[in-house]
């Protein structure tokens, strides 16, 4: 009698991560077991996360940062980040999506770019998930072309004023602290876009949340006005100019979806399997028939190769050559593949696959949004265009 394999098993992915990385995996996947999976389907529906509670949680194993040096966080590898991404989009894109700007975006720019002052006030308290940051970049006329924002920052003496708004940011309306970017005056000495780490109690600045979406429903998204929000000199992220600063976070960000895509398509797989064995059709278990098989087979196919791209581009990072058209690569295949994996697993459910009893629309309409955010596929299409070319067709 034959024996059924996991994916895992099938392309002898265990044997490509060490010990180390296994366990901060395992840590992750038991934490999404016990404290998150009996609860994340409510959150979806009711469109509510217990943000501070789920924080607590998640600071404790110490995730939040985790790839960073000091200041309070554990300076794993890449590729451990990374695994602790795919665990945690495994149970839903939202929760993946908290740690991720929590700490590939906000904890990042302070750290890469911030100073000695700002790192110390902020990144310890983040790193616990006692603080709260938020990333403002996009804007409500201005996603993909983050060059032309409009939140500008001017100078009033040794302070600067910040006016304007961003849109479609996660954890806005609960942060405590958002890293805030804006045009500032060229003519006054300054050079274009620069960063400012704003703290969310600062008169003028108000954040409210966007609802009624149907994806990401387990996140907080939220618009931030900022309206003649004063801030000392200190303020400003010293250490870049211009849009290297927020183009390098994006990237951060991106690395992790690449394996988060990887574990919310493997929870679809795995939930496929497991109903399909359960399932009887004419008198015989649904994952007997020829049909059924093949879908399961390609959908197994894609999802090892999307996990085995992530593996090869976490080793890159880890030595230091990863670059970022090949960041590309991987946010544009694993996505693609996975919101693909996710609605062909939806059709081996039929009817039960569209409720919340099972994760699979759930993940299907979390990654609608994933398709697009951190750059749409068409931008990622033309990155990697033009890495073939040597031509920008973006204009």
């Amino acid at each position: 009698m034959s024996t059924s394999q996991s994916v895992n098993e099938l392309f002898g992915l265990d044997d490509l991560i060490d010990d180390d990385e296994r366990a901060i995996a395992d840590t992750v996947r038991e934490l999404g077991r016990k404290r998150l999976r009996p609860h994340v389907a409510e959150w979806f529906e009711s469109g509510e996360l217990p943000v501070r509670e789920v924080a607590a949680e998640l600071g404790e194993i110490g995730v939040f940062g985790m790839h960073l040096d000091g200041y309070g966080c554990a300076g794993t590898s890449a590729t451990s980040y990374g695994l602790a991404c795919l665990e945690l989009e495994a149970v839903d894109s939202g929760l993946r999506s908290f740690v991720s700007v929590q700490g590939s975006l906000s904890m990042f720019a302070i750290r890469a770019f911030g100073s000695e002052e700002q790192r110390e006030e902020w990144l310890p308290r983040m790193a616990r998930g006692e603080a709260l940051g938020c990333f403002g970049l996009t804007e409500p006329d201005f996603g993909s072309n983050p060059a032309g924002m409009r939140t500008s920052a001017k100078r009033d003496g040794d302070d600067w004023v910040l006016n304007g708004s961003k849109m479609w940011i996660t954890n806005g309306s609960v942060a405590d602290v958002a890293v805030v970017w804006a045009r500032t005056d060229l003519e006054e000495g300054s050079r274009g876009v620069r960063g400012f780490v704003v703290p969310t109690n600062t008169p003028g600045f108000s954040a409210s949340e966007i609802t009624k979406k149907l994806s990401l429903r387990a996140s907080v998204t939220a618009e931030l006005v900022l309206e003649d929000v004063r801030l000392p000199a200190s303020a400003m992220l010293p250490g870049v100019e211009g849009l290297k600063g927020p183009l390098s976070c994006l990237n951060e960000a991106r690395f992790g979806i690449v394996f988060g895509a990887v574990g919310a398509a493997r929870d679809c797989l795995e939930t496929a399997l497991s109903y399909a064995d359960d399932r009887e059709v004419f008198d015989k278990s649904l994952s007997g028939y020829q049909l059924t098989q093949a879908k399961l087979a390609d959908m197994a196919v894609e999802l090892g190769k999307a996990h085995l791209l992530a593996l090869h581009l976490g080793r890159r990072k880890d030595a230091g050559t990863l670059r970022p058209e090949q960041i590309s690569l991987g946010k544009l295949n694993n996505v693609r593949e996975a919101i693909a994996i996710a609605r062909e697993c939806r059709t081996i459910l039929g009817a039960n696959g569209i409720t919340l009893e099972y994760p699979v629309i759930r993940h299907a309409n979390n990654l609608e949004s994933v398709l697009t955010y951190e750059g749409t596929s068409e931008m990622h299409q033309l990155m990697i265009g033009k890495a073939l070319t040597g031509k920008d067709a973006f204009r």
